[in-house]
């Protein structure tokens, strides 16, 4: 009999991470009008991805280019880890009345709101890693999602070619660039509706120049 001392039993895991990568059996869709989009970002104490913690979580989905306004995330997180210095960005104050739930109970709500379906953020890198520090916490394994950086993806669309000068692509600057309206920014809900709204501009204008394609939406 052989025992490899370095894998986790699959019994050893919650039931809502065994559900999470049950979803990952099932092919994905090829065709981008089928596919279930999900815009969403972080709110968090800073932008250290190891010493800082996550303080909301907000999420809208999108299929076809449609949002579904009504089946939006918003999730606040109780603070360990609090920073007075980053309450004037994000306004989440510890002594909040809004109700809060444990770091888990959050990944246990967001995963089940994903499944496996493409993920979109800007700046991807760091909320993927802020949620990634968090399931390693508990013993979890990393998200098993494709991501599309709405950043990356603009460049790609205006077909930059690299030079010094080159402006920093923020969400405030797509925003003005593509005329995305930006209301409720800097709270996690907020920023996950601008940027699915910046994502389906880029969408329309890939539309136009024929390049719409898996080819050109996720990161080779």
């Amino acid at each position: 009999m052989k025992f490899n001392w370095f894998s986790k039993k699959k019994q050893d895991y919650p039931q809502f991470w065994l559900d999470y990568l049950e979803h990952f059996k099932t092919k994905s869709k090829s065709n981008i009008n089928d596919t279930r989009f999900i815009a969403f970002d972080t709110e968090t104490t800073g932008f250290s991805i190891k010493e800082d913690r996550v303080l909301s979580i907000g999420a809208v989905s999108f299929t076809n280019k449609v949002i579904d306004v009504n089946k939006t995330l918003e999730l606040y997180l109780q603070q360990d880890v609090f920073k007075a210095e980053s309450v004037k960005i994000h306004g989440i104050l510890k002594s909040s009345t809004i109700d809060k739930i444990n770091e888990l109970e959050a990944l246990k709500t967001f995963l089940a709101y994903i499944k496996n379906d493409v993920l979109i953020a800007h700046h991807a890198n760091f909320d993927r890693g802020m949620i990634n520090e968090m399931l390693q916490r508990h013993g979890l394994g990393k998200l098993k999602n494709e991501f599309i950086d709405t950043g990356v993806l603009y460049k790609k669309s205006i077909h930059v070619i690299y030079r010094e000068e080159q402006p920093a692509y923020t969400l405030d600057y797509l925003c003005n660039e593509l005329n995305v309206p930006m209301v409720d920014r800097h709270t996690a809900t907020g920023d996950a509706l601008i940027t699915a709204l910046v994502f389906l501009k880029i969408l329309a204008r890939l539309d136009k120049k024929k390049h719409l394609n898996w080819g050109y939406l996720l990161p080779k």
